[in-house]
């Protein structure tokens, strides 16, 4: 099996500069300040990073003295706005003469092909076709246009029409008609003629939103100890623990060591809780009756809005709590009173405000505030991003026998997820939407991210064990806000990279616009010498392993969170954006991250060739110029720290002219994706536990033994260096100790009586002594050194 070859050119990987008209125009090609498109450098208008758009809207809002049908004396009244092909119905209401619908519809001004605007009313008949009770029509020429900031356009009562338009019929209809743009305010909850094919509850899910992750907390809970536990078997004493549940949440103290009927454990479990708070703490304890059983002794559930929320590490007050009592049915009632004392546990818990909830990896963190609001600062700039449209977007799923794509697109940064509205089967979406995000720490990442669609109503793909269907990933963006340039707005086209089974995948291009402006240059210059996370953190830390579990706990309650959102932000797109698979192994990435360390030392390497080049005189002219500034540097010592900041200074200077224009973005060669070997790629993709046939299970066992076979050589070697520096003075080997501190104290005594300057010569002058004086066998020290025992003599 060979490696993949890459599918597409390299070029297709790279950002490409667009040129988009973005800004606002006036309407009908009006001039504004000269020219058609603004033209000024900095740009006023609310929407001035997307490409304008413009459409026909239609606000029904109510219906009055409507007529009954003769038959069944009543009326169930809906509303059908026409324009030429496209067709918007309201709801309906049954048996209703005076309906309020308050809906609004878009037509996109580029597919109108009708100068009428048709709106009729109509009765839903049982059996034979709807009822026709009259229409208002519009001329397309006569529409007014609003532009915001204006206040919205007020909505007239029409009298219905007949169907031939040569009389006035019973019942009248308030409506509101105007044409404008995607910055309107009914934009976002509009019925798009775009998407008319989608039906039922699809409908909710086309619309752009707005969404809000929920406060999350972090609730630590304190186990201090526990009394008048009682065991089943009185003729033993309990051995116990305690189990805390919060939610999905359950973590247990360790087995108190002794038996004893006052156990004591003073253990910290910390959970992942958010608010609103639905769930409990639930606190059981449980005693060892032997090694396969556990019984309950008691439990108490504790609602979370009664504990302290604390904003710094001072102590919290501790409480005792009594136990509910197990083996007690309703039957049993009077025996509670034989019991005249309970099992009481003493906790402290609170939730912590001063820490930050992570929920994203710390490598594209977009928001690191702590969780209590007192205790955030200023922000420090502003965040706009225009998401205009994509390109060559791939099929995703197929309806009626061709492949089609409802992209719609996510953006993420702090607490604030923006998702624009689906437009439906276009391979080339233009969404012209425009987000805006307050900016608290530049060093923070945005990440945006491209969906199928496949909640539209009748449409949907089922998923592989028949439940419903998935929105597939069509590709990711990140923008690390810290390379941006202040003021500039930014135009590019970002290839869309996925990586398959198959290898790595390019599903299009989105075209995005972006600006960061800076509100505090000094805040931000100082925000620059802060810790990332707050300051407790680092007061008080989480283990490594904690925070893995914490983080995983948080995004599974954050998918759960906006998932019940209505349109919902299902749970695959959440966890796409969060990178929650960015623990798993992967060959591929391991190899990338090797590479990444080699690539950190090719600058020692090549100095050192270029070092050894001069020692063994490769070009005499250079060694010789070496040895003169060697001799000026030992003759005017304190140019020595001077010269090397010059030379970092020239160094920066130097590079200024190859600094990069375009922010970074994702690398397939960076990412080892273009090379790799279909059989890692086949791993990587696996499950959790694994659903793979035992041989192949077996092949890459043994792979990954022989990986970690070589990472645990060269971790033992590091540590052996380690040991063996320590071995000098640790008299572990008398005899080397004993060399070692007499060469220490014949070279104080020499470098006390001998000018430093002379010392540093003689060094110098023997390190680039020319090859024939030198000899080809190991120095002295080193040979010393590699004598030296280390803690490998003791290993198993």
């Amino acid at each position: 099996m060979h490696a993949q070859a890459p599918s597409t050119r390299p070029d297709d990987y790279n950002i490409k500069d667009t040129k988009p008209q973005l800004g606002e125009r006036w309407p009908h090609g009006g001039v504004r300040g000269g020219g058609g498109w603004i033209s000024s450098e900095r740009i006023t208008s609310t929407y001035d990073l997307v490409e304008q758009m413009y459409y026909l809207y239609v606000r029904v809002v109510k219906a009055k003295d409507l007529p009954t049908n003769p038959v069944t004396g009543s009326c169930d009244p809906y509303v059908e706005v026409k324009l030429g092909n496209y067709k918007g119905k309201t709801q309906r209401f049954e048996k209703k003469t005076n309906p309020e619908w308050n809906q609004v519809f878009a037509f996109s001004k580029e597919k109108i092909q009708s100068s009428m605007l048709e709106v009729f009313v109509r009765d839903r008949e049982m059996v034979a076709r709807d009822d026709y009770l009259g229409k208002v029509v519009f001329d397309m020429n006569e529409v007014p246009t609003r532009v915001p900031p204006d206040s919205p356009l007020a909505p007239q009562w029409y009298r219905l029409e007949h169907r031939r338009g040569d009389s006035k019929v019973k019942g009248e209809i308030m409506l509101a008609v105007w044409m404008g743009t995607q910055a309107d305010e009914a934009f976002p909850e509009s019925w798009h003629s775009d998407a008319a094919t989608v039906q039922g509850e699809g409908v909710y899910s086309v619309r752009s939103k707005v969404y809000v992750s929920p406060k999350l907390w972090y609730l630590r809970v304190n186990i201090i100890e526990a009394q008048d536990v009682e065991s089943q078997d009185k003729s033993q004493l309990p051995q116990v623990f305690v189990k805390a549940q919060v939610g999905n949440q359950i973590l247990k103290t360790k087995l108190c060591p002794t038996r004893t009927t006052s156990p004591f454990w003073n253990e910290d479990l910390i959970f992942v809780a958010a608010e609103p708070f639905e769930e409990q703490l639930v606190l059981t304890v449980e005693n060892k009756a032997s090694p396969t059983k556990d019984e309950l002794v008691g439990r108490k559930s504790l609602p979370l809005n009664i504990f302290e929320r604390r904003l710094d590490h001072r102590p919290v007050h501790s409480s005792w709590f009594n136990l509910e009592k197990f083996g007690f049915g309703v039957l049993e009632a009077d025996r509670r009173k034989e019991h005249k004392f309970s099992t009481r546990i003493h906790i402290r818990a609170c939730l912590e405000g001063a820490y930050h909830v992570l929920d994203e990896s710390t490598m594209y963190i977009s928001d690191q505030r702590p969780t209590a609001r007192q205790l955030w600062k200023q922000p420090v700039g502003i965040l706009e991003v225009g998401i205009l449209s994509a390109q060559g977007l791939q099929p995703m799923k197929t309806k009626d026998g061709r492949g089609t794509t409802d992209a719609y697109c996510v953006a993420k940064y702090g607490q604030k997820w923006v998702r624009t509205r689906t437009i439906v089967e276009s391979f080339s979406p233009k969404w012209n939407e425009q987000y805006t995000w307050e900016v608290y720490d530049p060093c923070t990442v945005i990440t945006l991210g491209v969906f199928d669609n496949c909640h539209l109503g009748g449409n949907e793909k089922p998923a592989a064990g028949g439940g419903p269907g998935r929105d597939s990933r069509i590709g990711k963006v990140r923008i690390r806000l810290s390379t941006l340039e202040t003021d500039r707005i930014y135009t590019h086209s970002y290839p869309l990279l996925v990586l398959q089974p198959s290898g790595v995948k390019k599903m299009g291009e989105l075209q995005i616009a972006f600006r960061f402006t800076c509100l505090s240059l000094t805040h931000m210059i100082y925000l620059y010498g802060r810790p990332l996370l707050p300051k407790m953190h680092y007061l008080h830390p989480f283990t490594v392993s904690q925070l893995d579990s914490l983080r995983y706990e948080a995004m599974n309650i954050v998918a759960s969170r906006l998932g019940r959102a209505e349109p919902p932000l299902r749970k695959e797109v959440v966890e796409y954006m969060l990178d929650v698979d960015s623990h798993m192994w992967s060959m591929r990435r391991s190899k990338a991250n090797f590479f990444r360390i080699v690539s950190l030392f090719t600058g020692m390497v090549s100095m050192s060739k270029w070092l050894g080049e001069v020692r063994h005189w490769k070009n005499p002219v250079t060694s010789v110029l070496v040895h003169v500034l060697f001799c000026i540097l030992i003759c005017y010592p304190e140019l020595i720290l001077p010269t090397i900041f010059l030379y970092m200074f020239l160094i920066g200077i130097w590079n200024y002219r190859f600094r990069p224009r375009h922010p970074p973005h994702m690398d397939t060669k960076l990412s080892w994706a273009e090379a790799v070997h279909p059989d890692e790629l086949d791993e990587e993709f696996d499950t959790f536990p694994t659903s793979k046939p035992q041989d192949v299970i077996r092949m890459r066992y043994d792979r990954l033994r022989s990986v970690a076979g070589k990472i645990q050589t060269v971790v033992g070697d590091m540590a052996t260096q380690g040991e063996r520096l320590h071995a000098l003075l640790s008299w572990r080997d008398p005899r080397a100790t004993c060399l070692f501190i007499v060469f220490c104290l014949c070279t104080a005594i020499i470098l006390y009586v001998t000018p430093f300057k002379l010392v540093t010569l003689l060094a110098g002058f023997y390190f680039l002594r020319h090859p024939r004086f030198r000899s080809k066998m190991p120095s002295i020290p080193s040979n010393l050194f590699r004598r030296l025992p280390s803690a490998a003599d003791s290993m198993l």
